[in-house]
């Protein structure tokens, strides 16, 4: 697997697409949907303990079935392990590095110093639950051996930018496009542990947040009041779902590297669906920004459009959306003085406003000794200007000068107009169960919120079977297991890796048993049946149809 200590695997030719899997089964779905990549856990040390997880024996058969076809496997070790735990990881990872796999997800800075040591040809990935929100965090990953970072979610495409300016050109960005948000953000939470005793960094949360709830008054016991005006309660913490498909091109352009679905518990048509769609979208940017052709022959080496320091465009490209509505969101409204009554006392800097500089002009200078009213009350103490400079960028109505003082540059990007998507493909994320989605948190303008009145997921189609085979015989036939029922004149869709649905209508007659017998509707989940199907369809492939009434459940 590896020549001259580097895995030929490794070296990137365009942005990755990475799916989950929570057992064998769905690590070779996601590969034959054209996942780059598959993550999954073992039996231990991963951060999600409800999926089946994979034993020794299927990271063997999984990095080899996904070798042979181009992708890799990653192996999350991602817990914070207690001091008892810390052997037991050791021992694991020896055994571990034997099995073929590409990389290990690691959060903690132990574990990572120990797998570097065991395993040293098996590349490390640093975890979102590391909370890596800046470039000096990434830099000093990446000295300690890391080869990727997973940047906390909470991270706006404009901070994206900024860190893949700063970083070495061989350390991945792994960022987050789909599926599941956590209302921790990066996953470091307690909640569930408090609650219930189970530990969500364990792999044991149980979801709290999604919990409904309603307030109950001290002198009032048993009197319960809903937060919103219902009868209902409300989910105060229930986060909605992501779905970055349609701006994927505005994450690749920023400098991500690898595009990360969400979904270690969700089943093999959900990881089949998702992963088809954003790799059908990765290949239509490939093509729109011209890196491929449309037969994916390559025209030129793959590239962000992030400008680096040593580039002399640096500080020279125009400002666009996505920096002036990150510095909106981060400073309050850029070129205006501090809302007047503020808590944290800081008064606008003196030399006026960037509306009086101009807003490509020099910073506007603080004063070297600003007087704090919290300071002061606390003792007549004054700020510097580096103190100064520190506590305004934790206020929310600052000018942009005192956030980004002389010096500072965000990394630019250079302009391109955006990768058009065809419409069957933006409705792909629809037609998988899920809660309303957002854009998560790159877009300050527009930032993930809570479903307060629910925490079900929304579901429109559902799967109705799954090709076992296809025969041309008799005009063609495919045979299927039946997970709901199929009837003459259904509308269903057969989902195609690389290609668009594949649509059809079940004729009148044709619809037989396992035995040959005619049937009039398939109507027994998880029985053999067929039907006639002209067109070639893969094993495998799931048959889904619409749901006759949206309900509320998972698939």
């Amino acid at each position: 697997m590896n020549t001259n200590g580097k895995n030929p695997l490794r070296m990137r030719r365009k942005p990755e697409v990475l799916a989950p899997a929570g057992n064998l089964r769905g690590l070779k779905t996601a590969v034959d949907y054209g996942a780059d990549a598959v993550y999954c856990g073992g039996k231990a040390f991963g951060m999600r303990s409800a999926p089946r997880n994979l034993s020794l024996e299927d990271f063997e058969e999984g990095a080899r079935y996904a070798h042979e076809r181009g992708s890799r496997v990653y192996v999350t070790l991602n817990v914070l392990p207690r001091n008892a735990e810390v052997e037991a990881m050791r021992d694991y990872i020896g055994q571990l590095k034997d099995t073929g796999i590409d990389a290990m997800i690691v959060t903690d800075i132990g574990v990572m110093m120990m797998a570097h040591q065991i395993a040293p040809d098996v590349e490390l990935h640093v975890s979102t639950q590391a909370g890596v929100t800046n470039y000096g965090a990434a830099q000093a990953l990446y000295e300690f051996g890391a080869r990727r970072v997973v940047l906390a979610r909470e991270m706006d495409l404009q901070s994206v930018r900024d860190i893949r300016a700063r970083i070495p050109d061989d350390m991945d960005i792994e960022c987050f496009v789909h599926g599941a948000m956590c209302m921790a953000f990066s996953g470091r939470c307690l909640f569930s542990n408090y609650l219930t005793g189970r530990d969500g960094n364990h792999g044991e949360c149980a979801q709290p947040c999604r919990w409904k709830y309603s307030i109950v008054e001290e002198k009032r016991p048993g009197q319960y009041f809903p937060i919103e005006q219902t009868e209902e309660g409300a989910y105060l913490f229930n986060s909605q779902d992501m779905c970055m498909l349609d701006h994927i091109d505005d994450l690749i352009d920023s400098g991500a590297t690898s595009l990360k679905i969400e979904g270690r518990s969700k089943s093999a048509y959900y990881i089949a669906a998702m992963t088809n769609a954003y790799k059908t979208a990765v290949n239509e940017y490939m093509v729109q920004r011209g890196f491929e052709t449309a037969d994916g022959d390559v025209i030129t080496p793959f590239h962000d459009r992030v400008i680096r320091p040593d580039d002399p465009d640096f500080a020279n490209v125009a400002d666009d959306a996505i920096e002036a509505n990150a510095d909106r969101a981060f400073v309050g409204v850029p070129g205006e003085p501090p809302v007047e009554g503020d808590d944290s006392g800081v008064p606008a800097p003196a030399g006026g406003s960037s509306r009086e500089a101009g807003e490509g002009g020099p910073a506007a200078p603080a004063s070297p000794k600003t007087e704090d009213a919290a300071a002061r009350s606390a003792g007549g103490a004054q700020l510097d200007q580096l103190s100064y400079k520190a506590r305004s960028a934790r206020r929310k109505s600052n000018t942009r000068e005192e956030v980004l003082p002389e010096g500072w540059h965000h990394a630019k990007c250079r302009p391109a107009p955006h990768v058009e998507l065809p419409e069957w493909l933006l409705d792909e994320p629809d037609k998988v169960a899920h809660r309303d989605y957002s854009t998560g948190f790159y877009y300050p303008e527009r930032k993930v919120t809570q479903n307060t009145n629910r925490s079900a997921y929304f579901r429109a189609w559902m799967v109705v079977g799954e090709v076992l085979s296809w025969s041309p015989e008799r005009g063609g036939r495919v045979t299927i297991m039946s997970r709901n029922k199929i009837e003459p004149g259904q509308d269903v869709e057969f989902l195609l890796p690389g290609e668009k649905p594949l649509a059809y209508t079940v004729p009148a007659t044709g619809l037989e048993d396992a035995d040959g017998v005619p049937v009039a509707a398939i109507n027994n989940p998880a029985h053999v049946f067929s039907l006639p199907c002209p067109h070639e369809v893969p094993e495998n492939a799931a048959i889904r149809s619409r749901t006759k009434k949206p309900t509320l459940k998972a698939e």
